[in-house]
């Protein structure tokens, strides 16, 4: 498994976007302030996500205004490998 996974933020990032068809940047981040239930500071945010983006993970598309995030193949297949790794794990745990 590659690093890119290994910061909590970029896997929530992925799992937002499992089953959507893009989700705007702004939605995204709130969601996952949500989520935390603090603020997140915006350039960490945006850089996690253009570090995504650059890694091929993440697809980025205009829409009007705004930026649409998707997630590639890449980025589903490295977030089904860290699903498969986390049910391994909890199988381990309950044995």
């Amino acid at each position: 498994m590659t690093k890119w996974l290994q910061s909590g933020r970029r896997r929530d990032i992925c799992i937002l976007l499992a089953g959507e068809d893009g989700l705007n940047a702004q939605t995204l981040k709130t969601r996952l302030e949500r989520h935390y239930d603090e603020r997140i500071d915006p350039q960490s945010f945006y850089g996690a996500l253009s570090a995504m983006v650059d890694s091929g993970f993440l697809q980025k598309e205009t829409e009007g205004i705004a930026d649409l995030y998707s997630l590639t193949d890449a980025g589903a297949a490295r977030l089904d490998e860290q699903h498969a790794w986390m049910c391994e794990q909890l199988d381990a745990v309950q044995d």
